[in-house]
């Protein structure tokens, strides 16, 4: 079985570097999973007007209103079949900060009906957004965010965008360093720069014999079957 970055890119997927294709070509069959360590060496946010935006994101885990730098942080990333089948993928980045910890929780899906990634952003998966995926001159994968939809109860629309972000994501590997790096900068046409960050983090490969042993809190609560 084709990881869900693999049948994302395709054929291109063999242009990345063998790490990246390391971290990002396994499924829940390999019964493996990628937890990353490391420190974000600058986490910041824009302006004074940005602050609503982040604040509403921290009651679902999305973006929090907090910078700073040489921030420790994990990122966990665990495959595995949610409950109507589809191939998931966690992303679920803790950051340390000097006095709390900070979450960003996401859950991946390659969605079929879509022909593209599926991010589930939050803990209760409300926005799905739309990913455009490619291959970095450097070997490294590159992730655009496109259109938003939110999802709750019998409600189903497209998100403005005028009260969201645009996320561009890098993340490659450091042959010099032997560590994966990482960029991501979320931006709003007429609000500007939102919120991003830069590290640094190297990964561990765990066994993972079933879905069981997966730590519930990097789990969902609820699921969402619309794309």
């Amino acid at each position: 079985m084709k990881s869900i970055y693999q049948q994302a890119l395709g054929s291109d997927f063999d242009k990345l570097h063998p790490q990246i294709q390391k971290r990002f070509g396994f499924t829940s069959n390999d019964k493996i999973a990628s937890i990353g360590k490391g420190v974000m060496q600058k986490i910041w946010y824009g302006k004074v007007y940005t602050f609503p935006f982040l604040y509403i994101g921290t009651f679902r885990n999305i973006m929090f209103p907090q910078k700073g730098n040489e921030i420790p942080f994990t990122i966990e990333n665990y495959a595995y079949k949610d409950k109507f089948g589809r191939e998931t993928v966690t992303w679920v980045r803790k950051y340390q900060f000097p006095k709390r910890v900070r979450r960003f929780d996401a859950t991946m899906i390659y969605s079929e009906q879509r022909n593209r990634i599926v991010d589930y952003l939050g803990t209760h998966q409300h926005l799905a957004v739309d990913i455009e995926m490619t291959v970095a001159e450097n070997g490294g994968i590159k992730l655009r965010s496109g259109e938003q939809r939110f999802y709750e109860g019998f409600l189903g629309f497209k998100f403005p965008m005028l009260f969201s972000g645009e996320a561009n994501v890098c993340e490659w590997y450091d042959d010099k360093e032997q560590k994966f790096k990482i960029s991501v900068v979320v931006s709003n046409k007429t609000w500007g720069k939102l919120f991003g960050y830069e590290g640094t983090f190297e990964t561990e490969y765990i066994t993972v014999n079933s879905k069981v042993d997966i730590p519930k809190d990097v789990m969902p609560v609820r699921e969402e079957i619309r794309e």
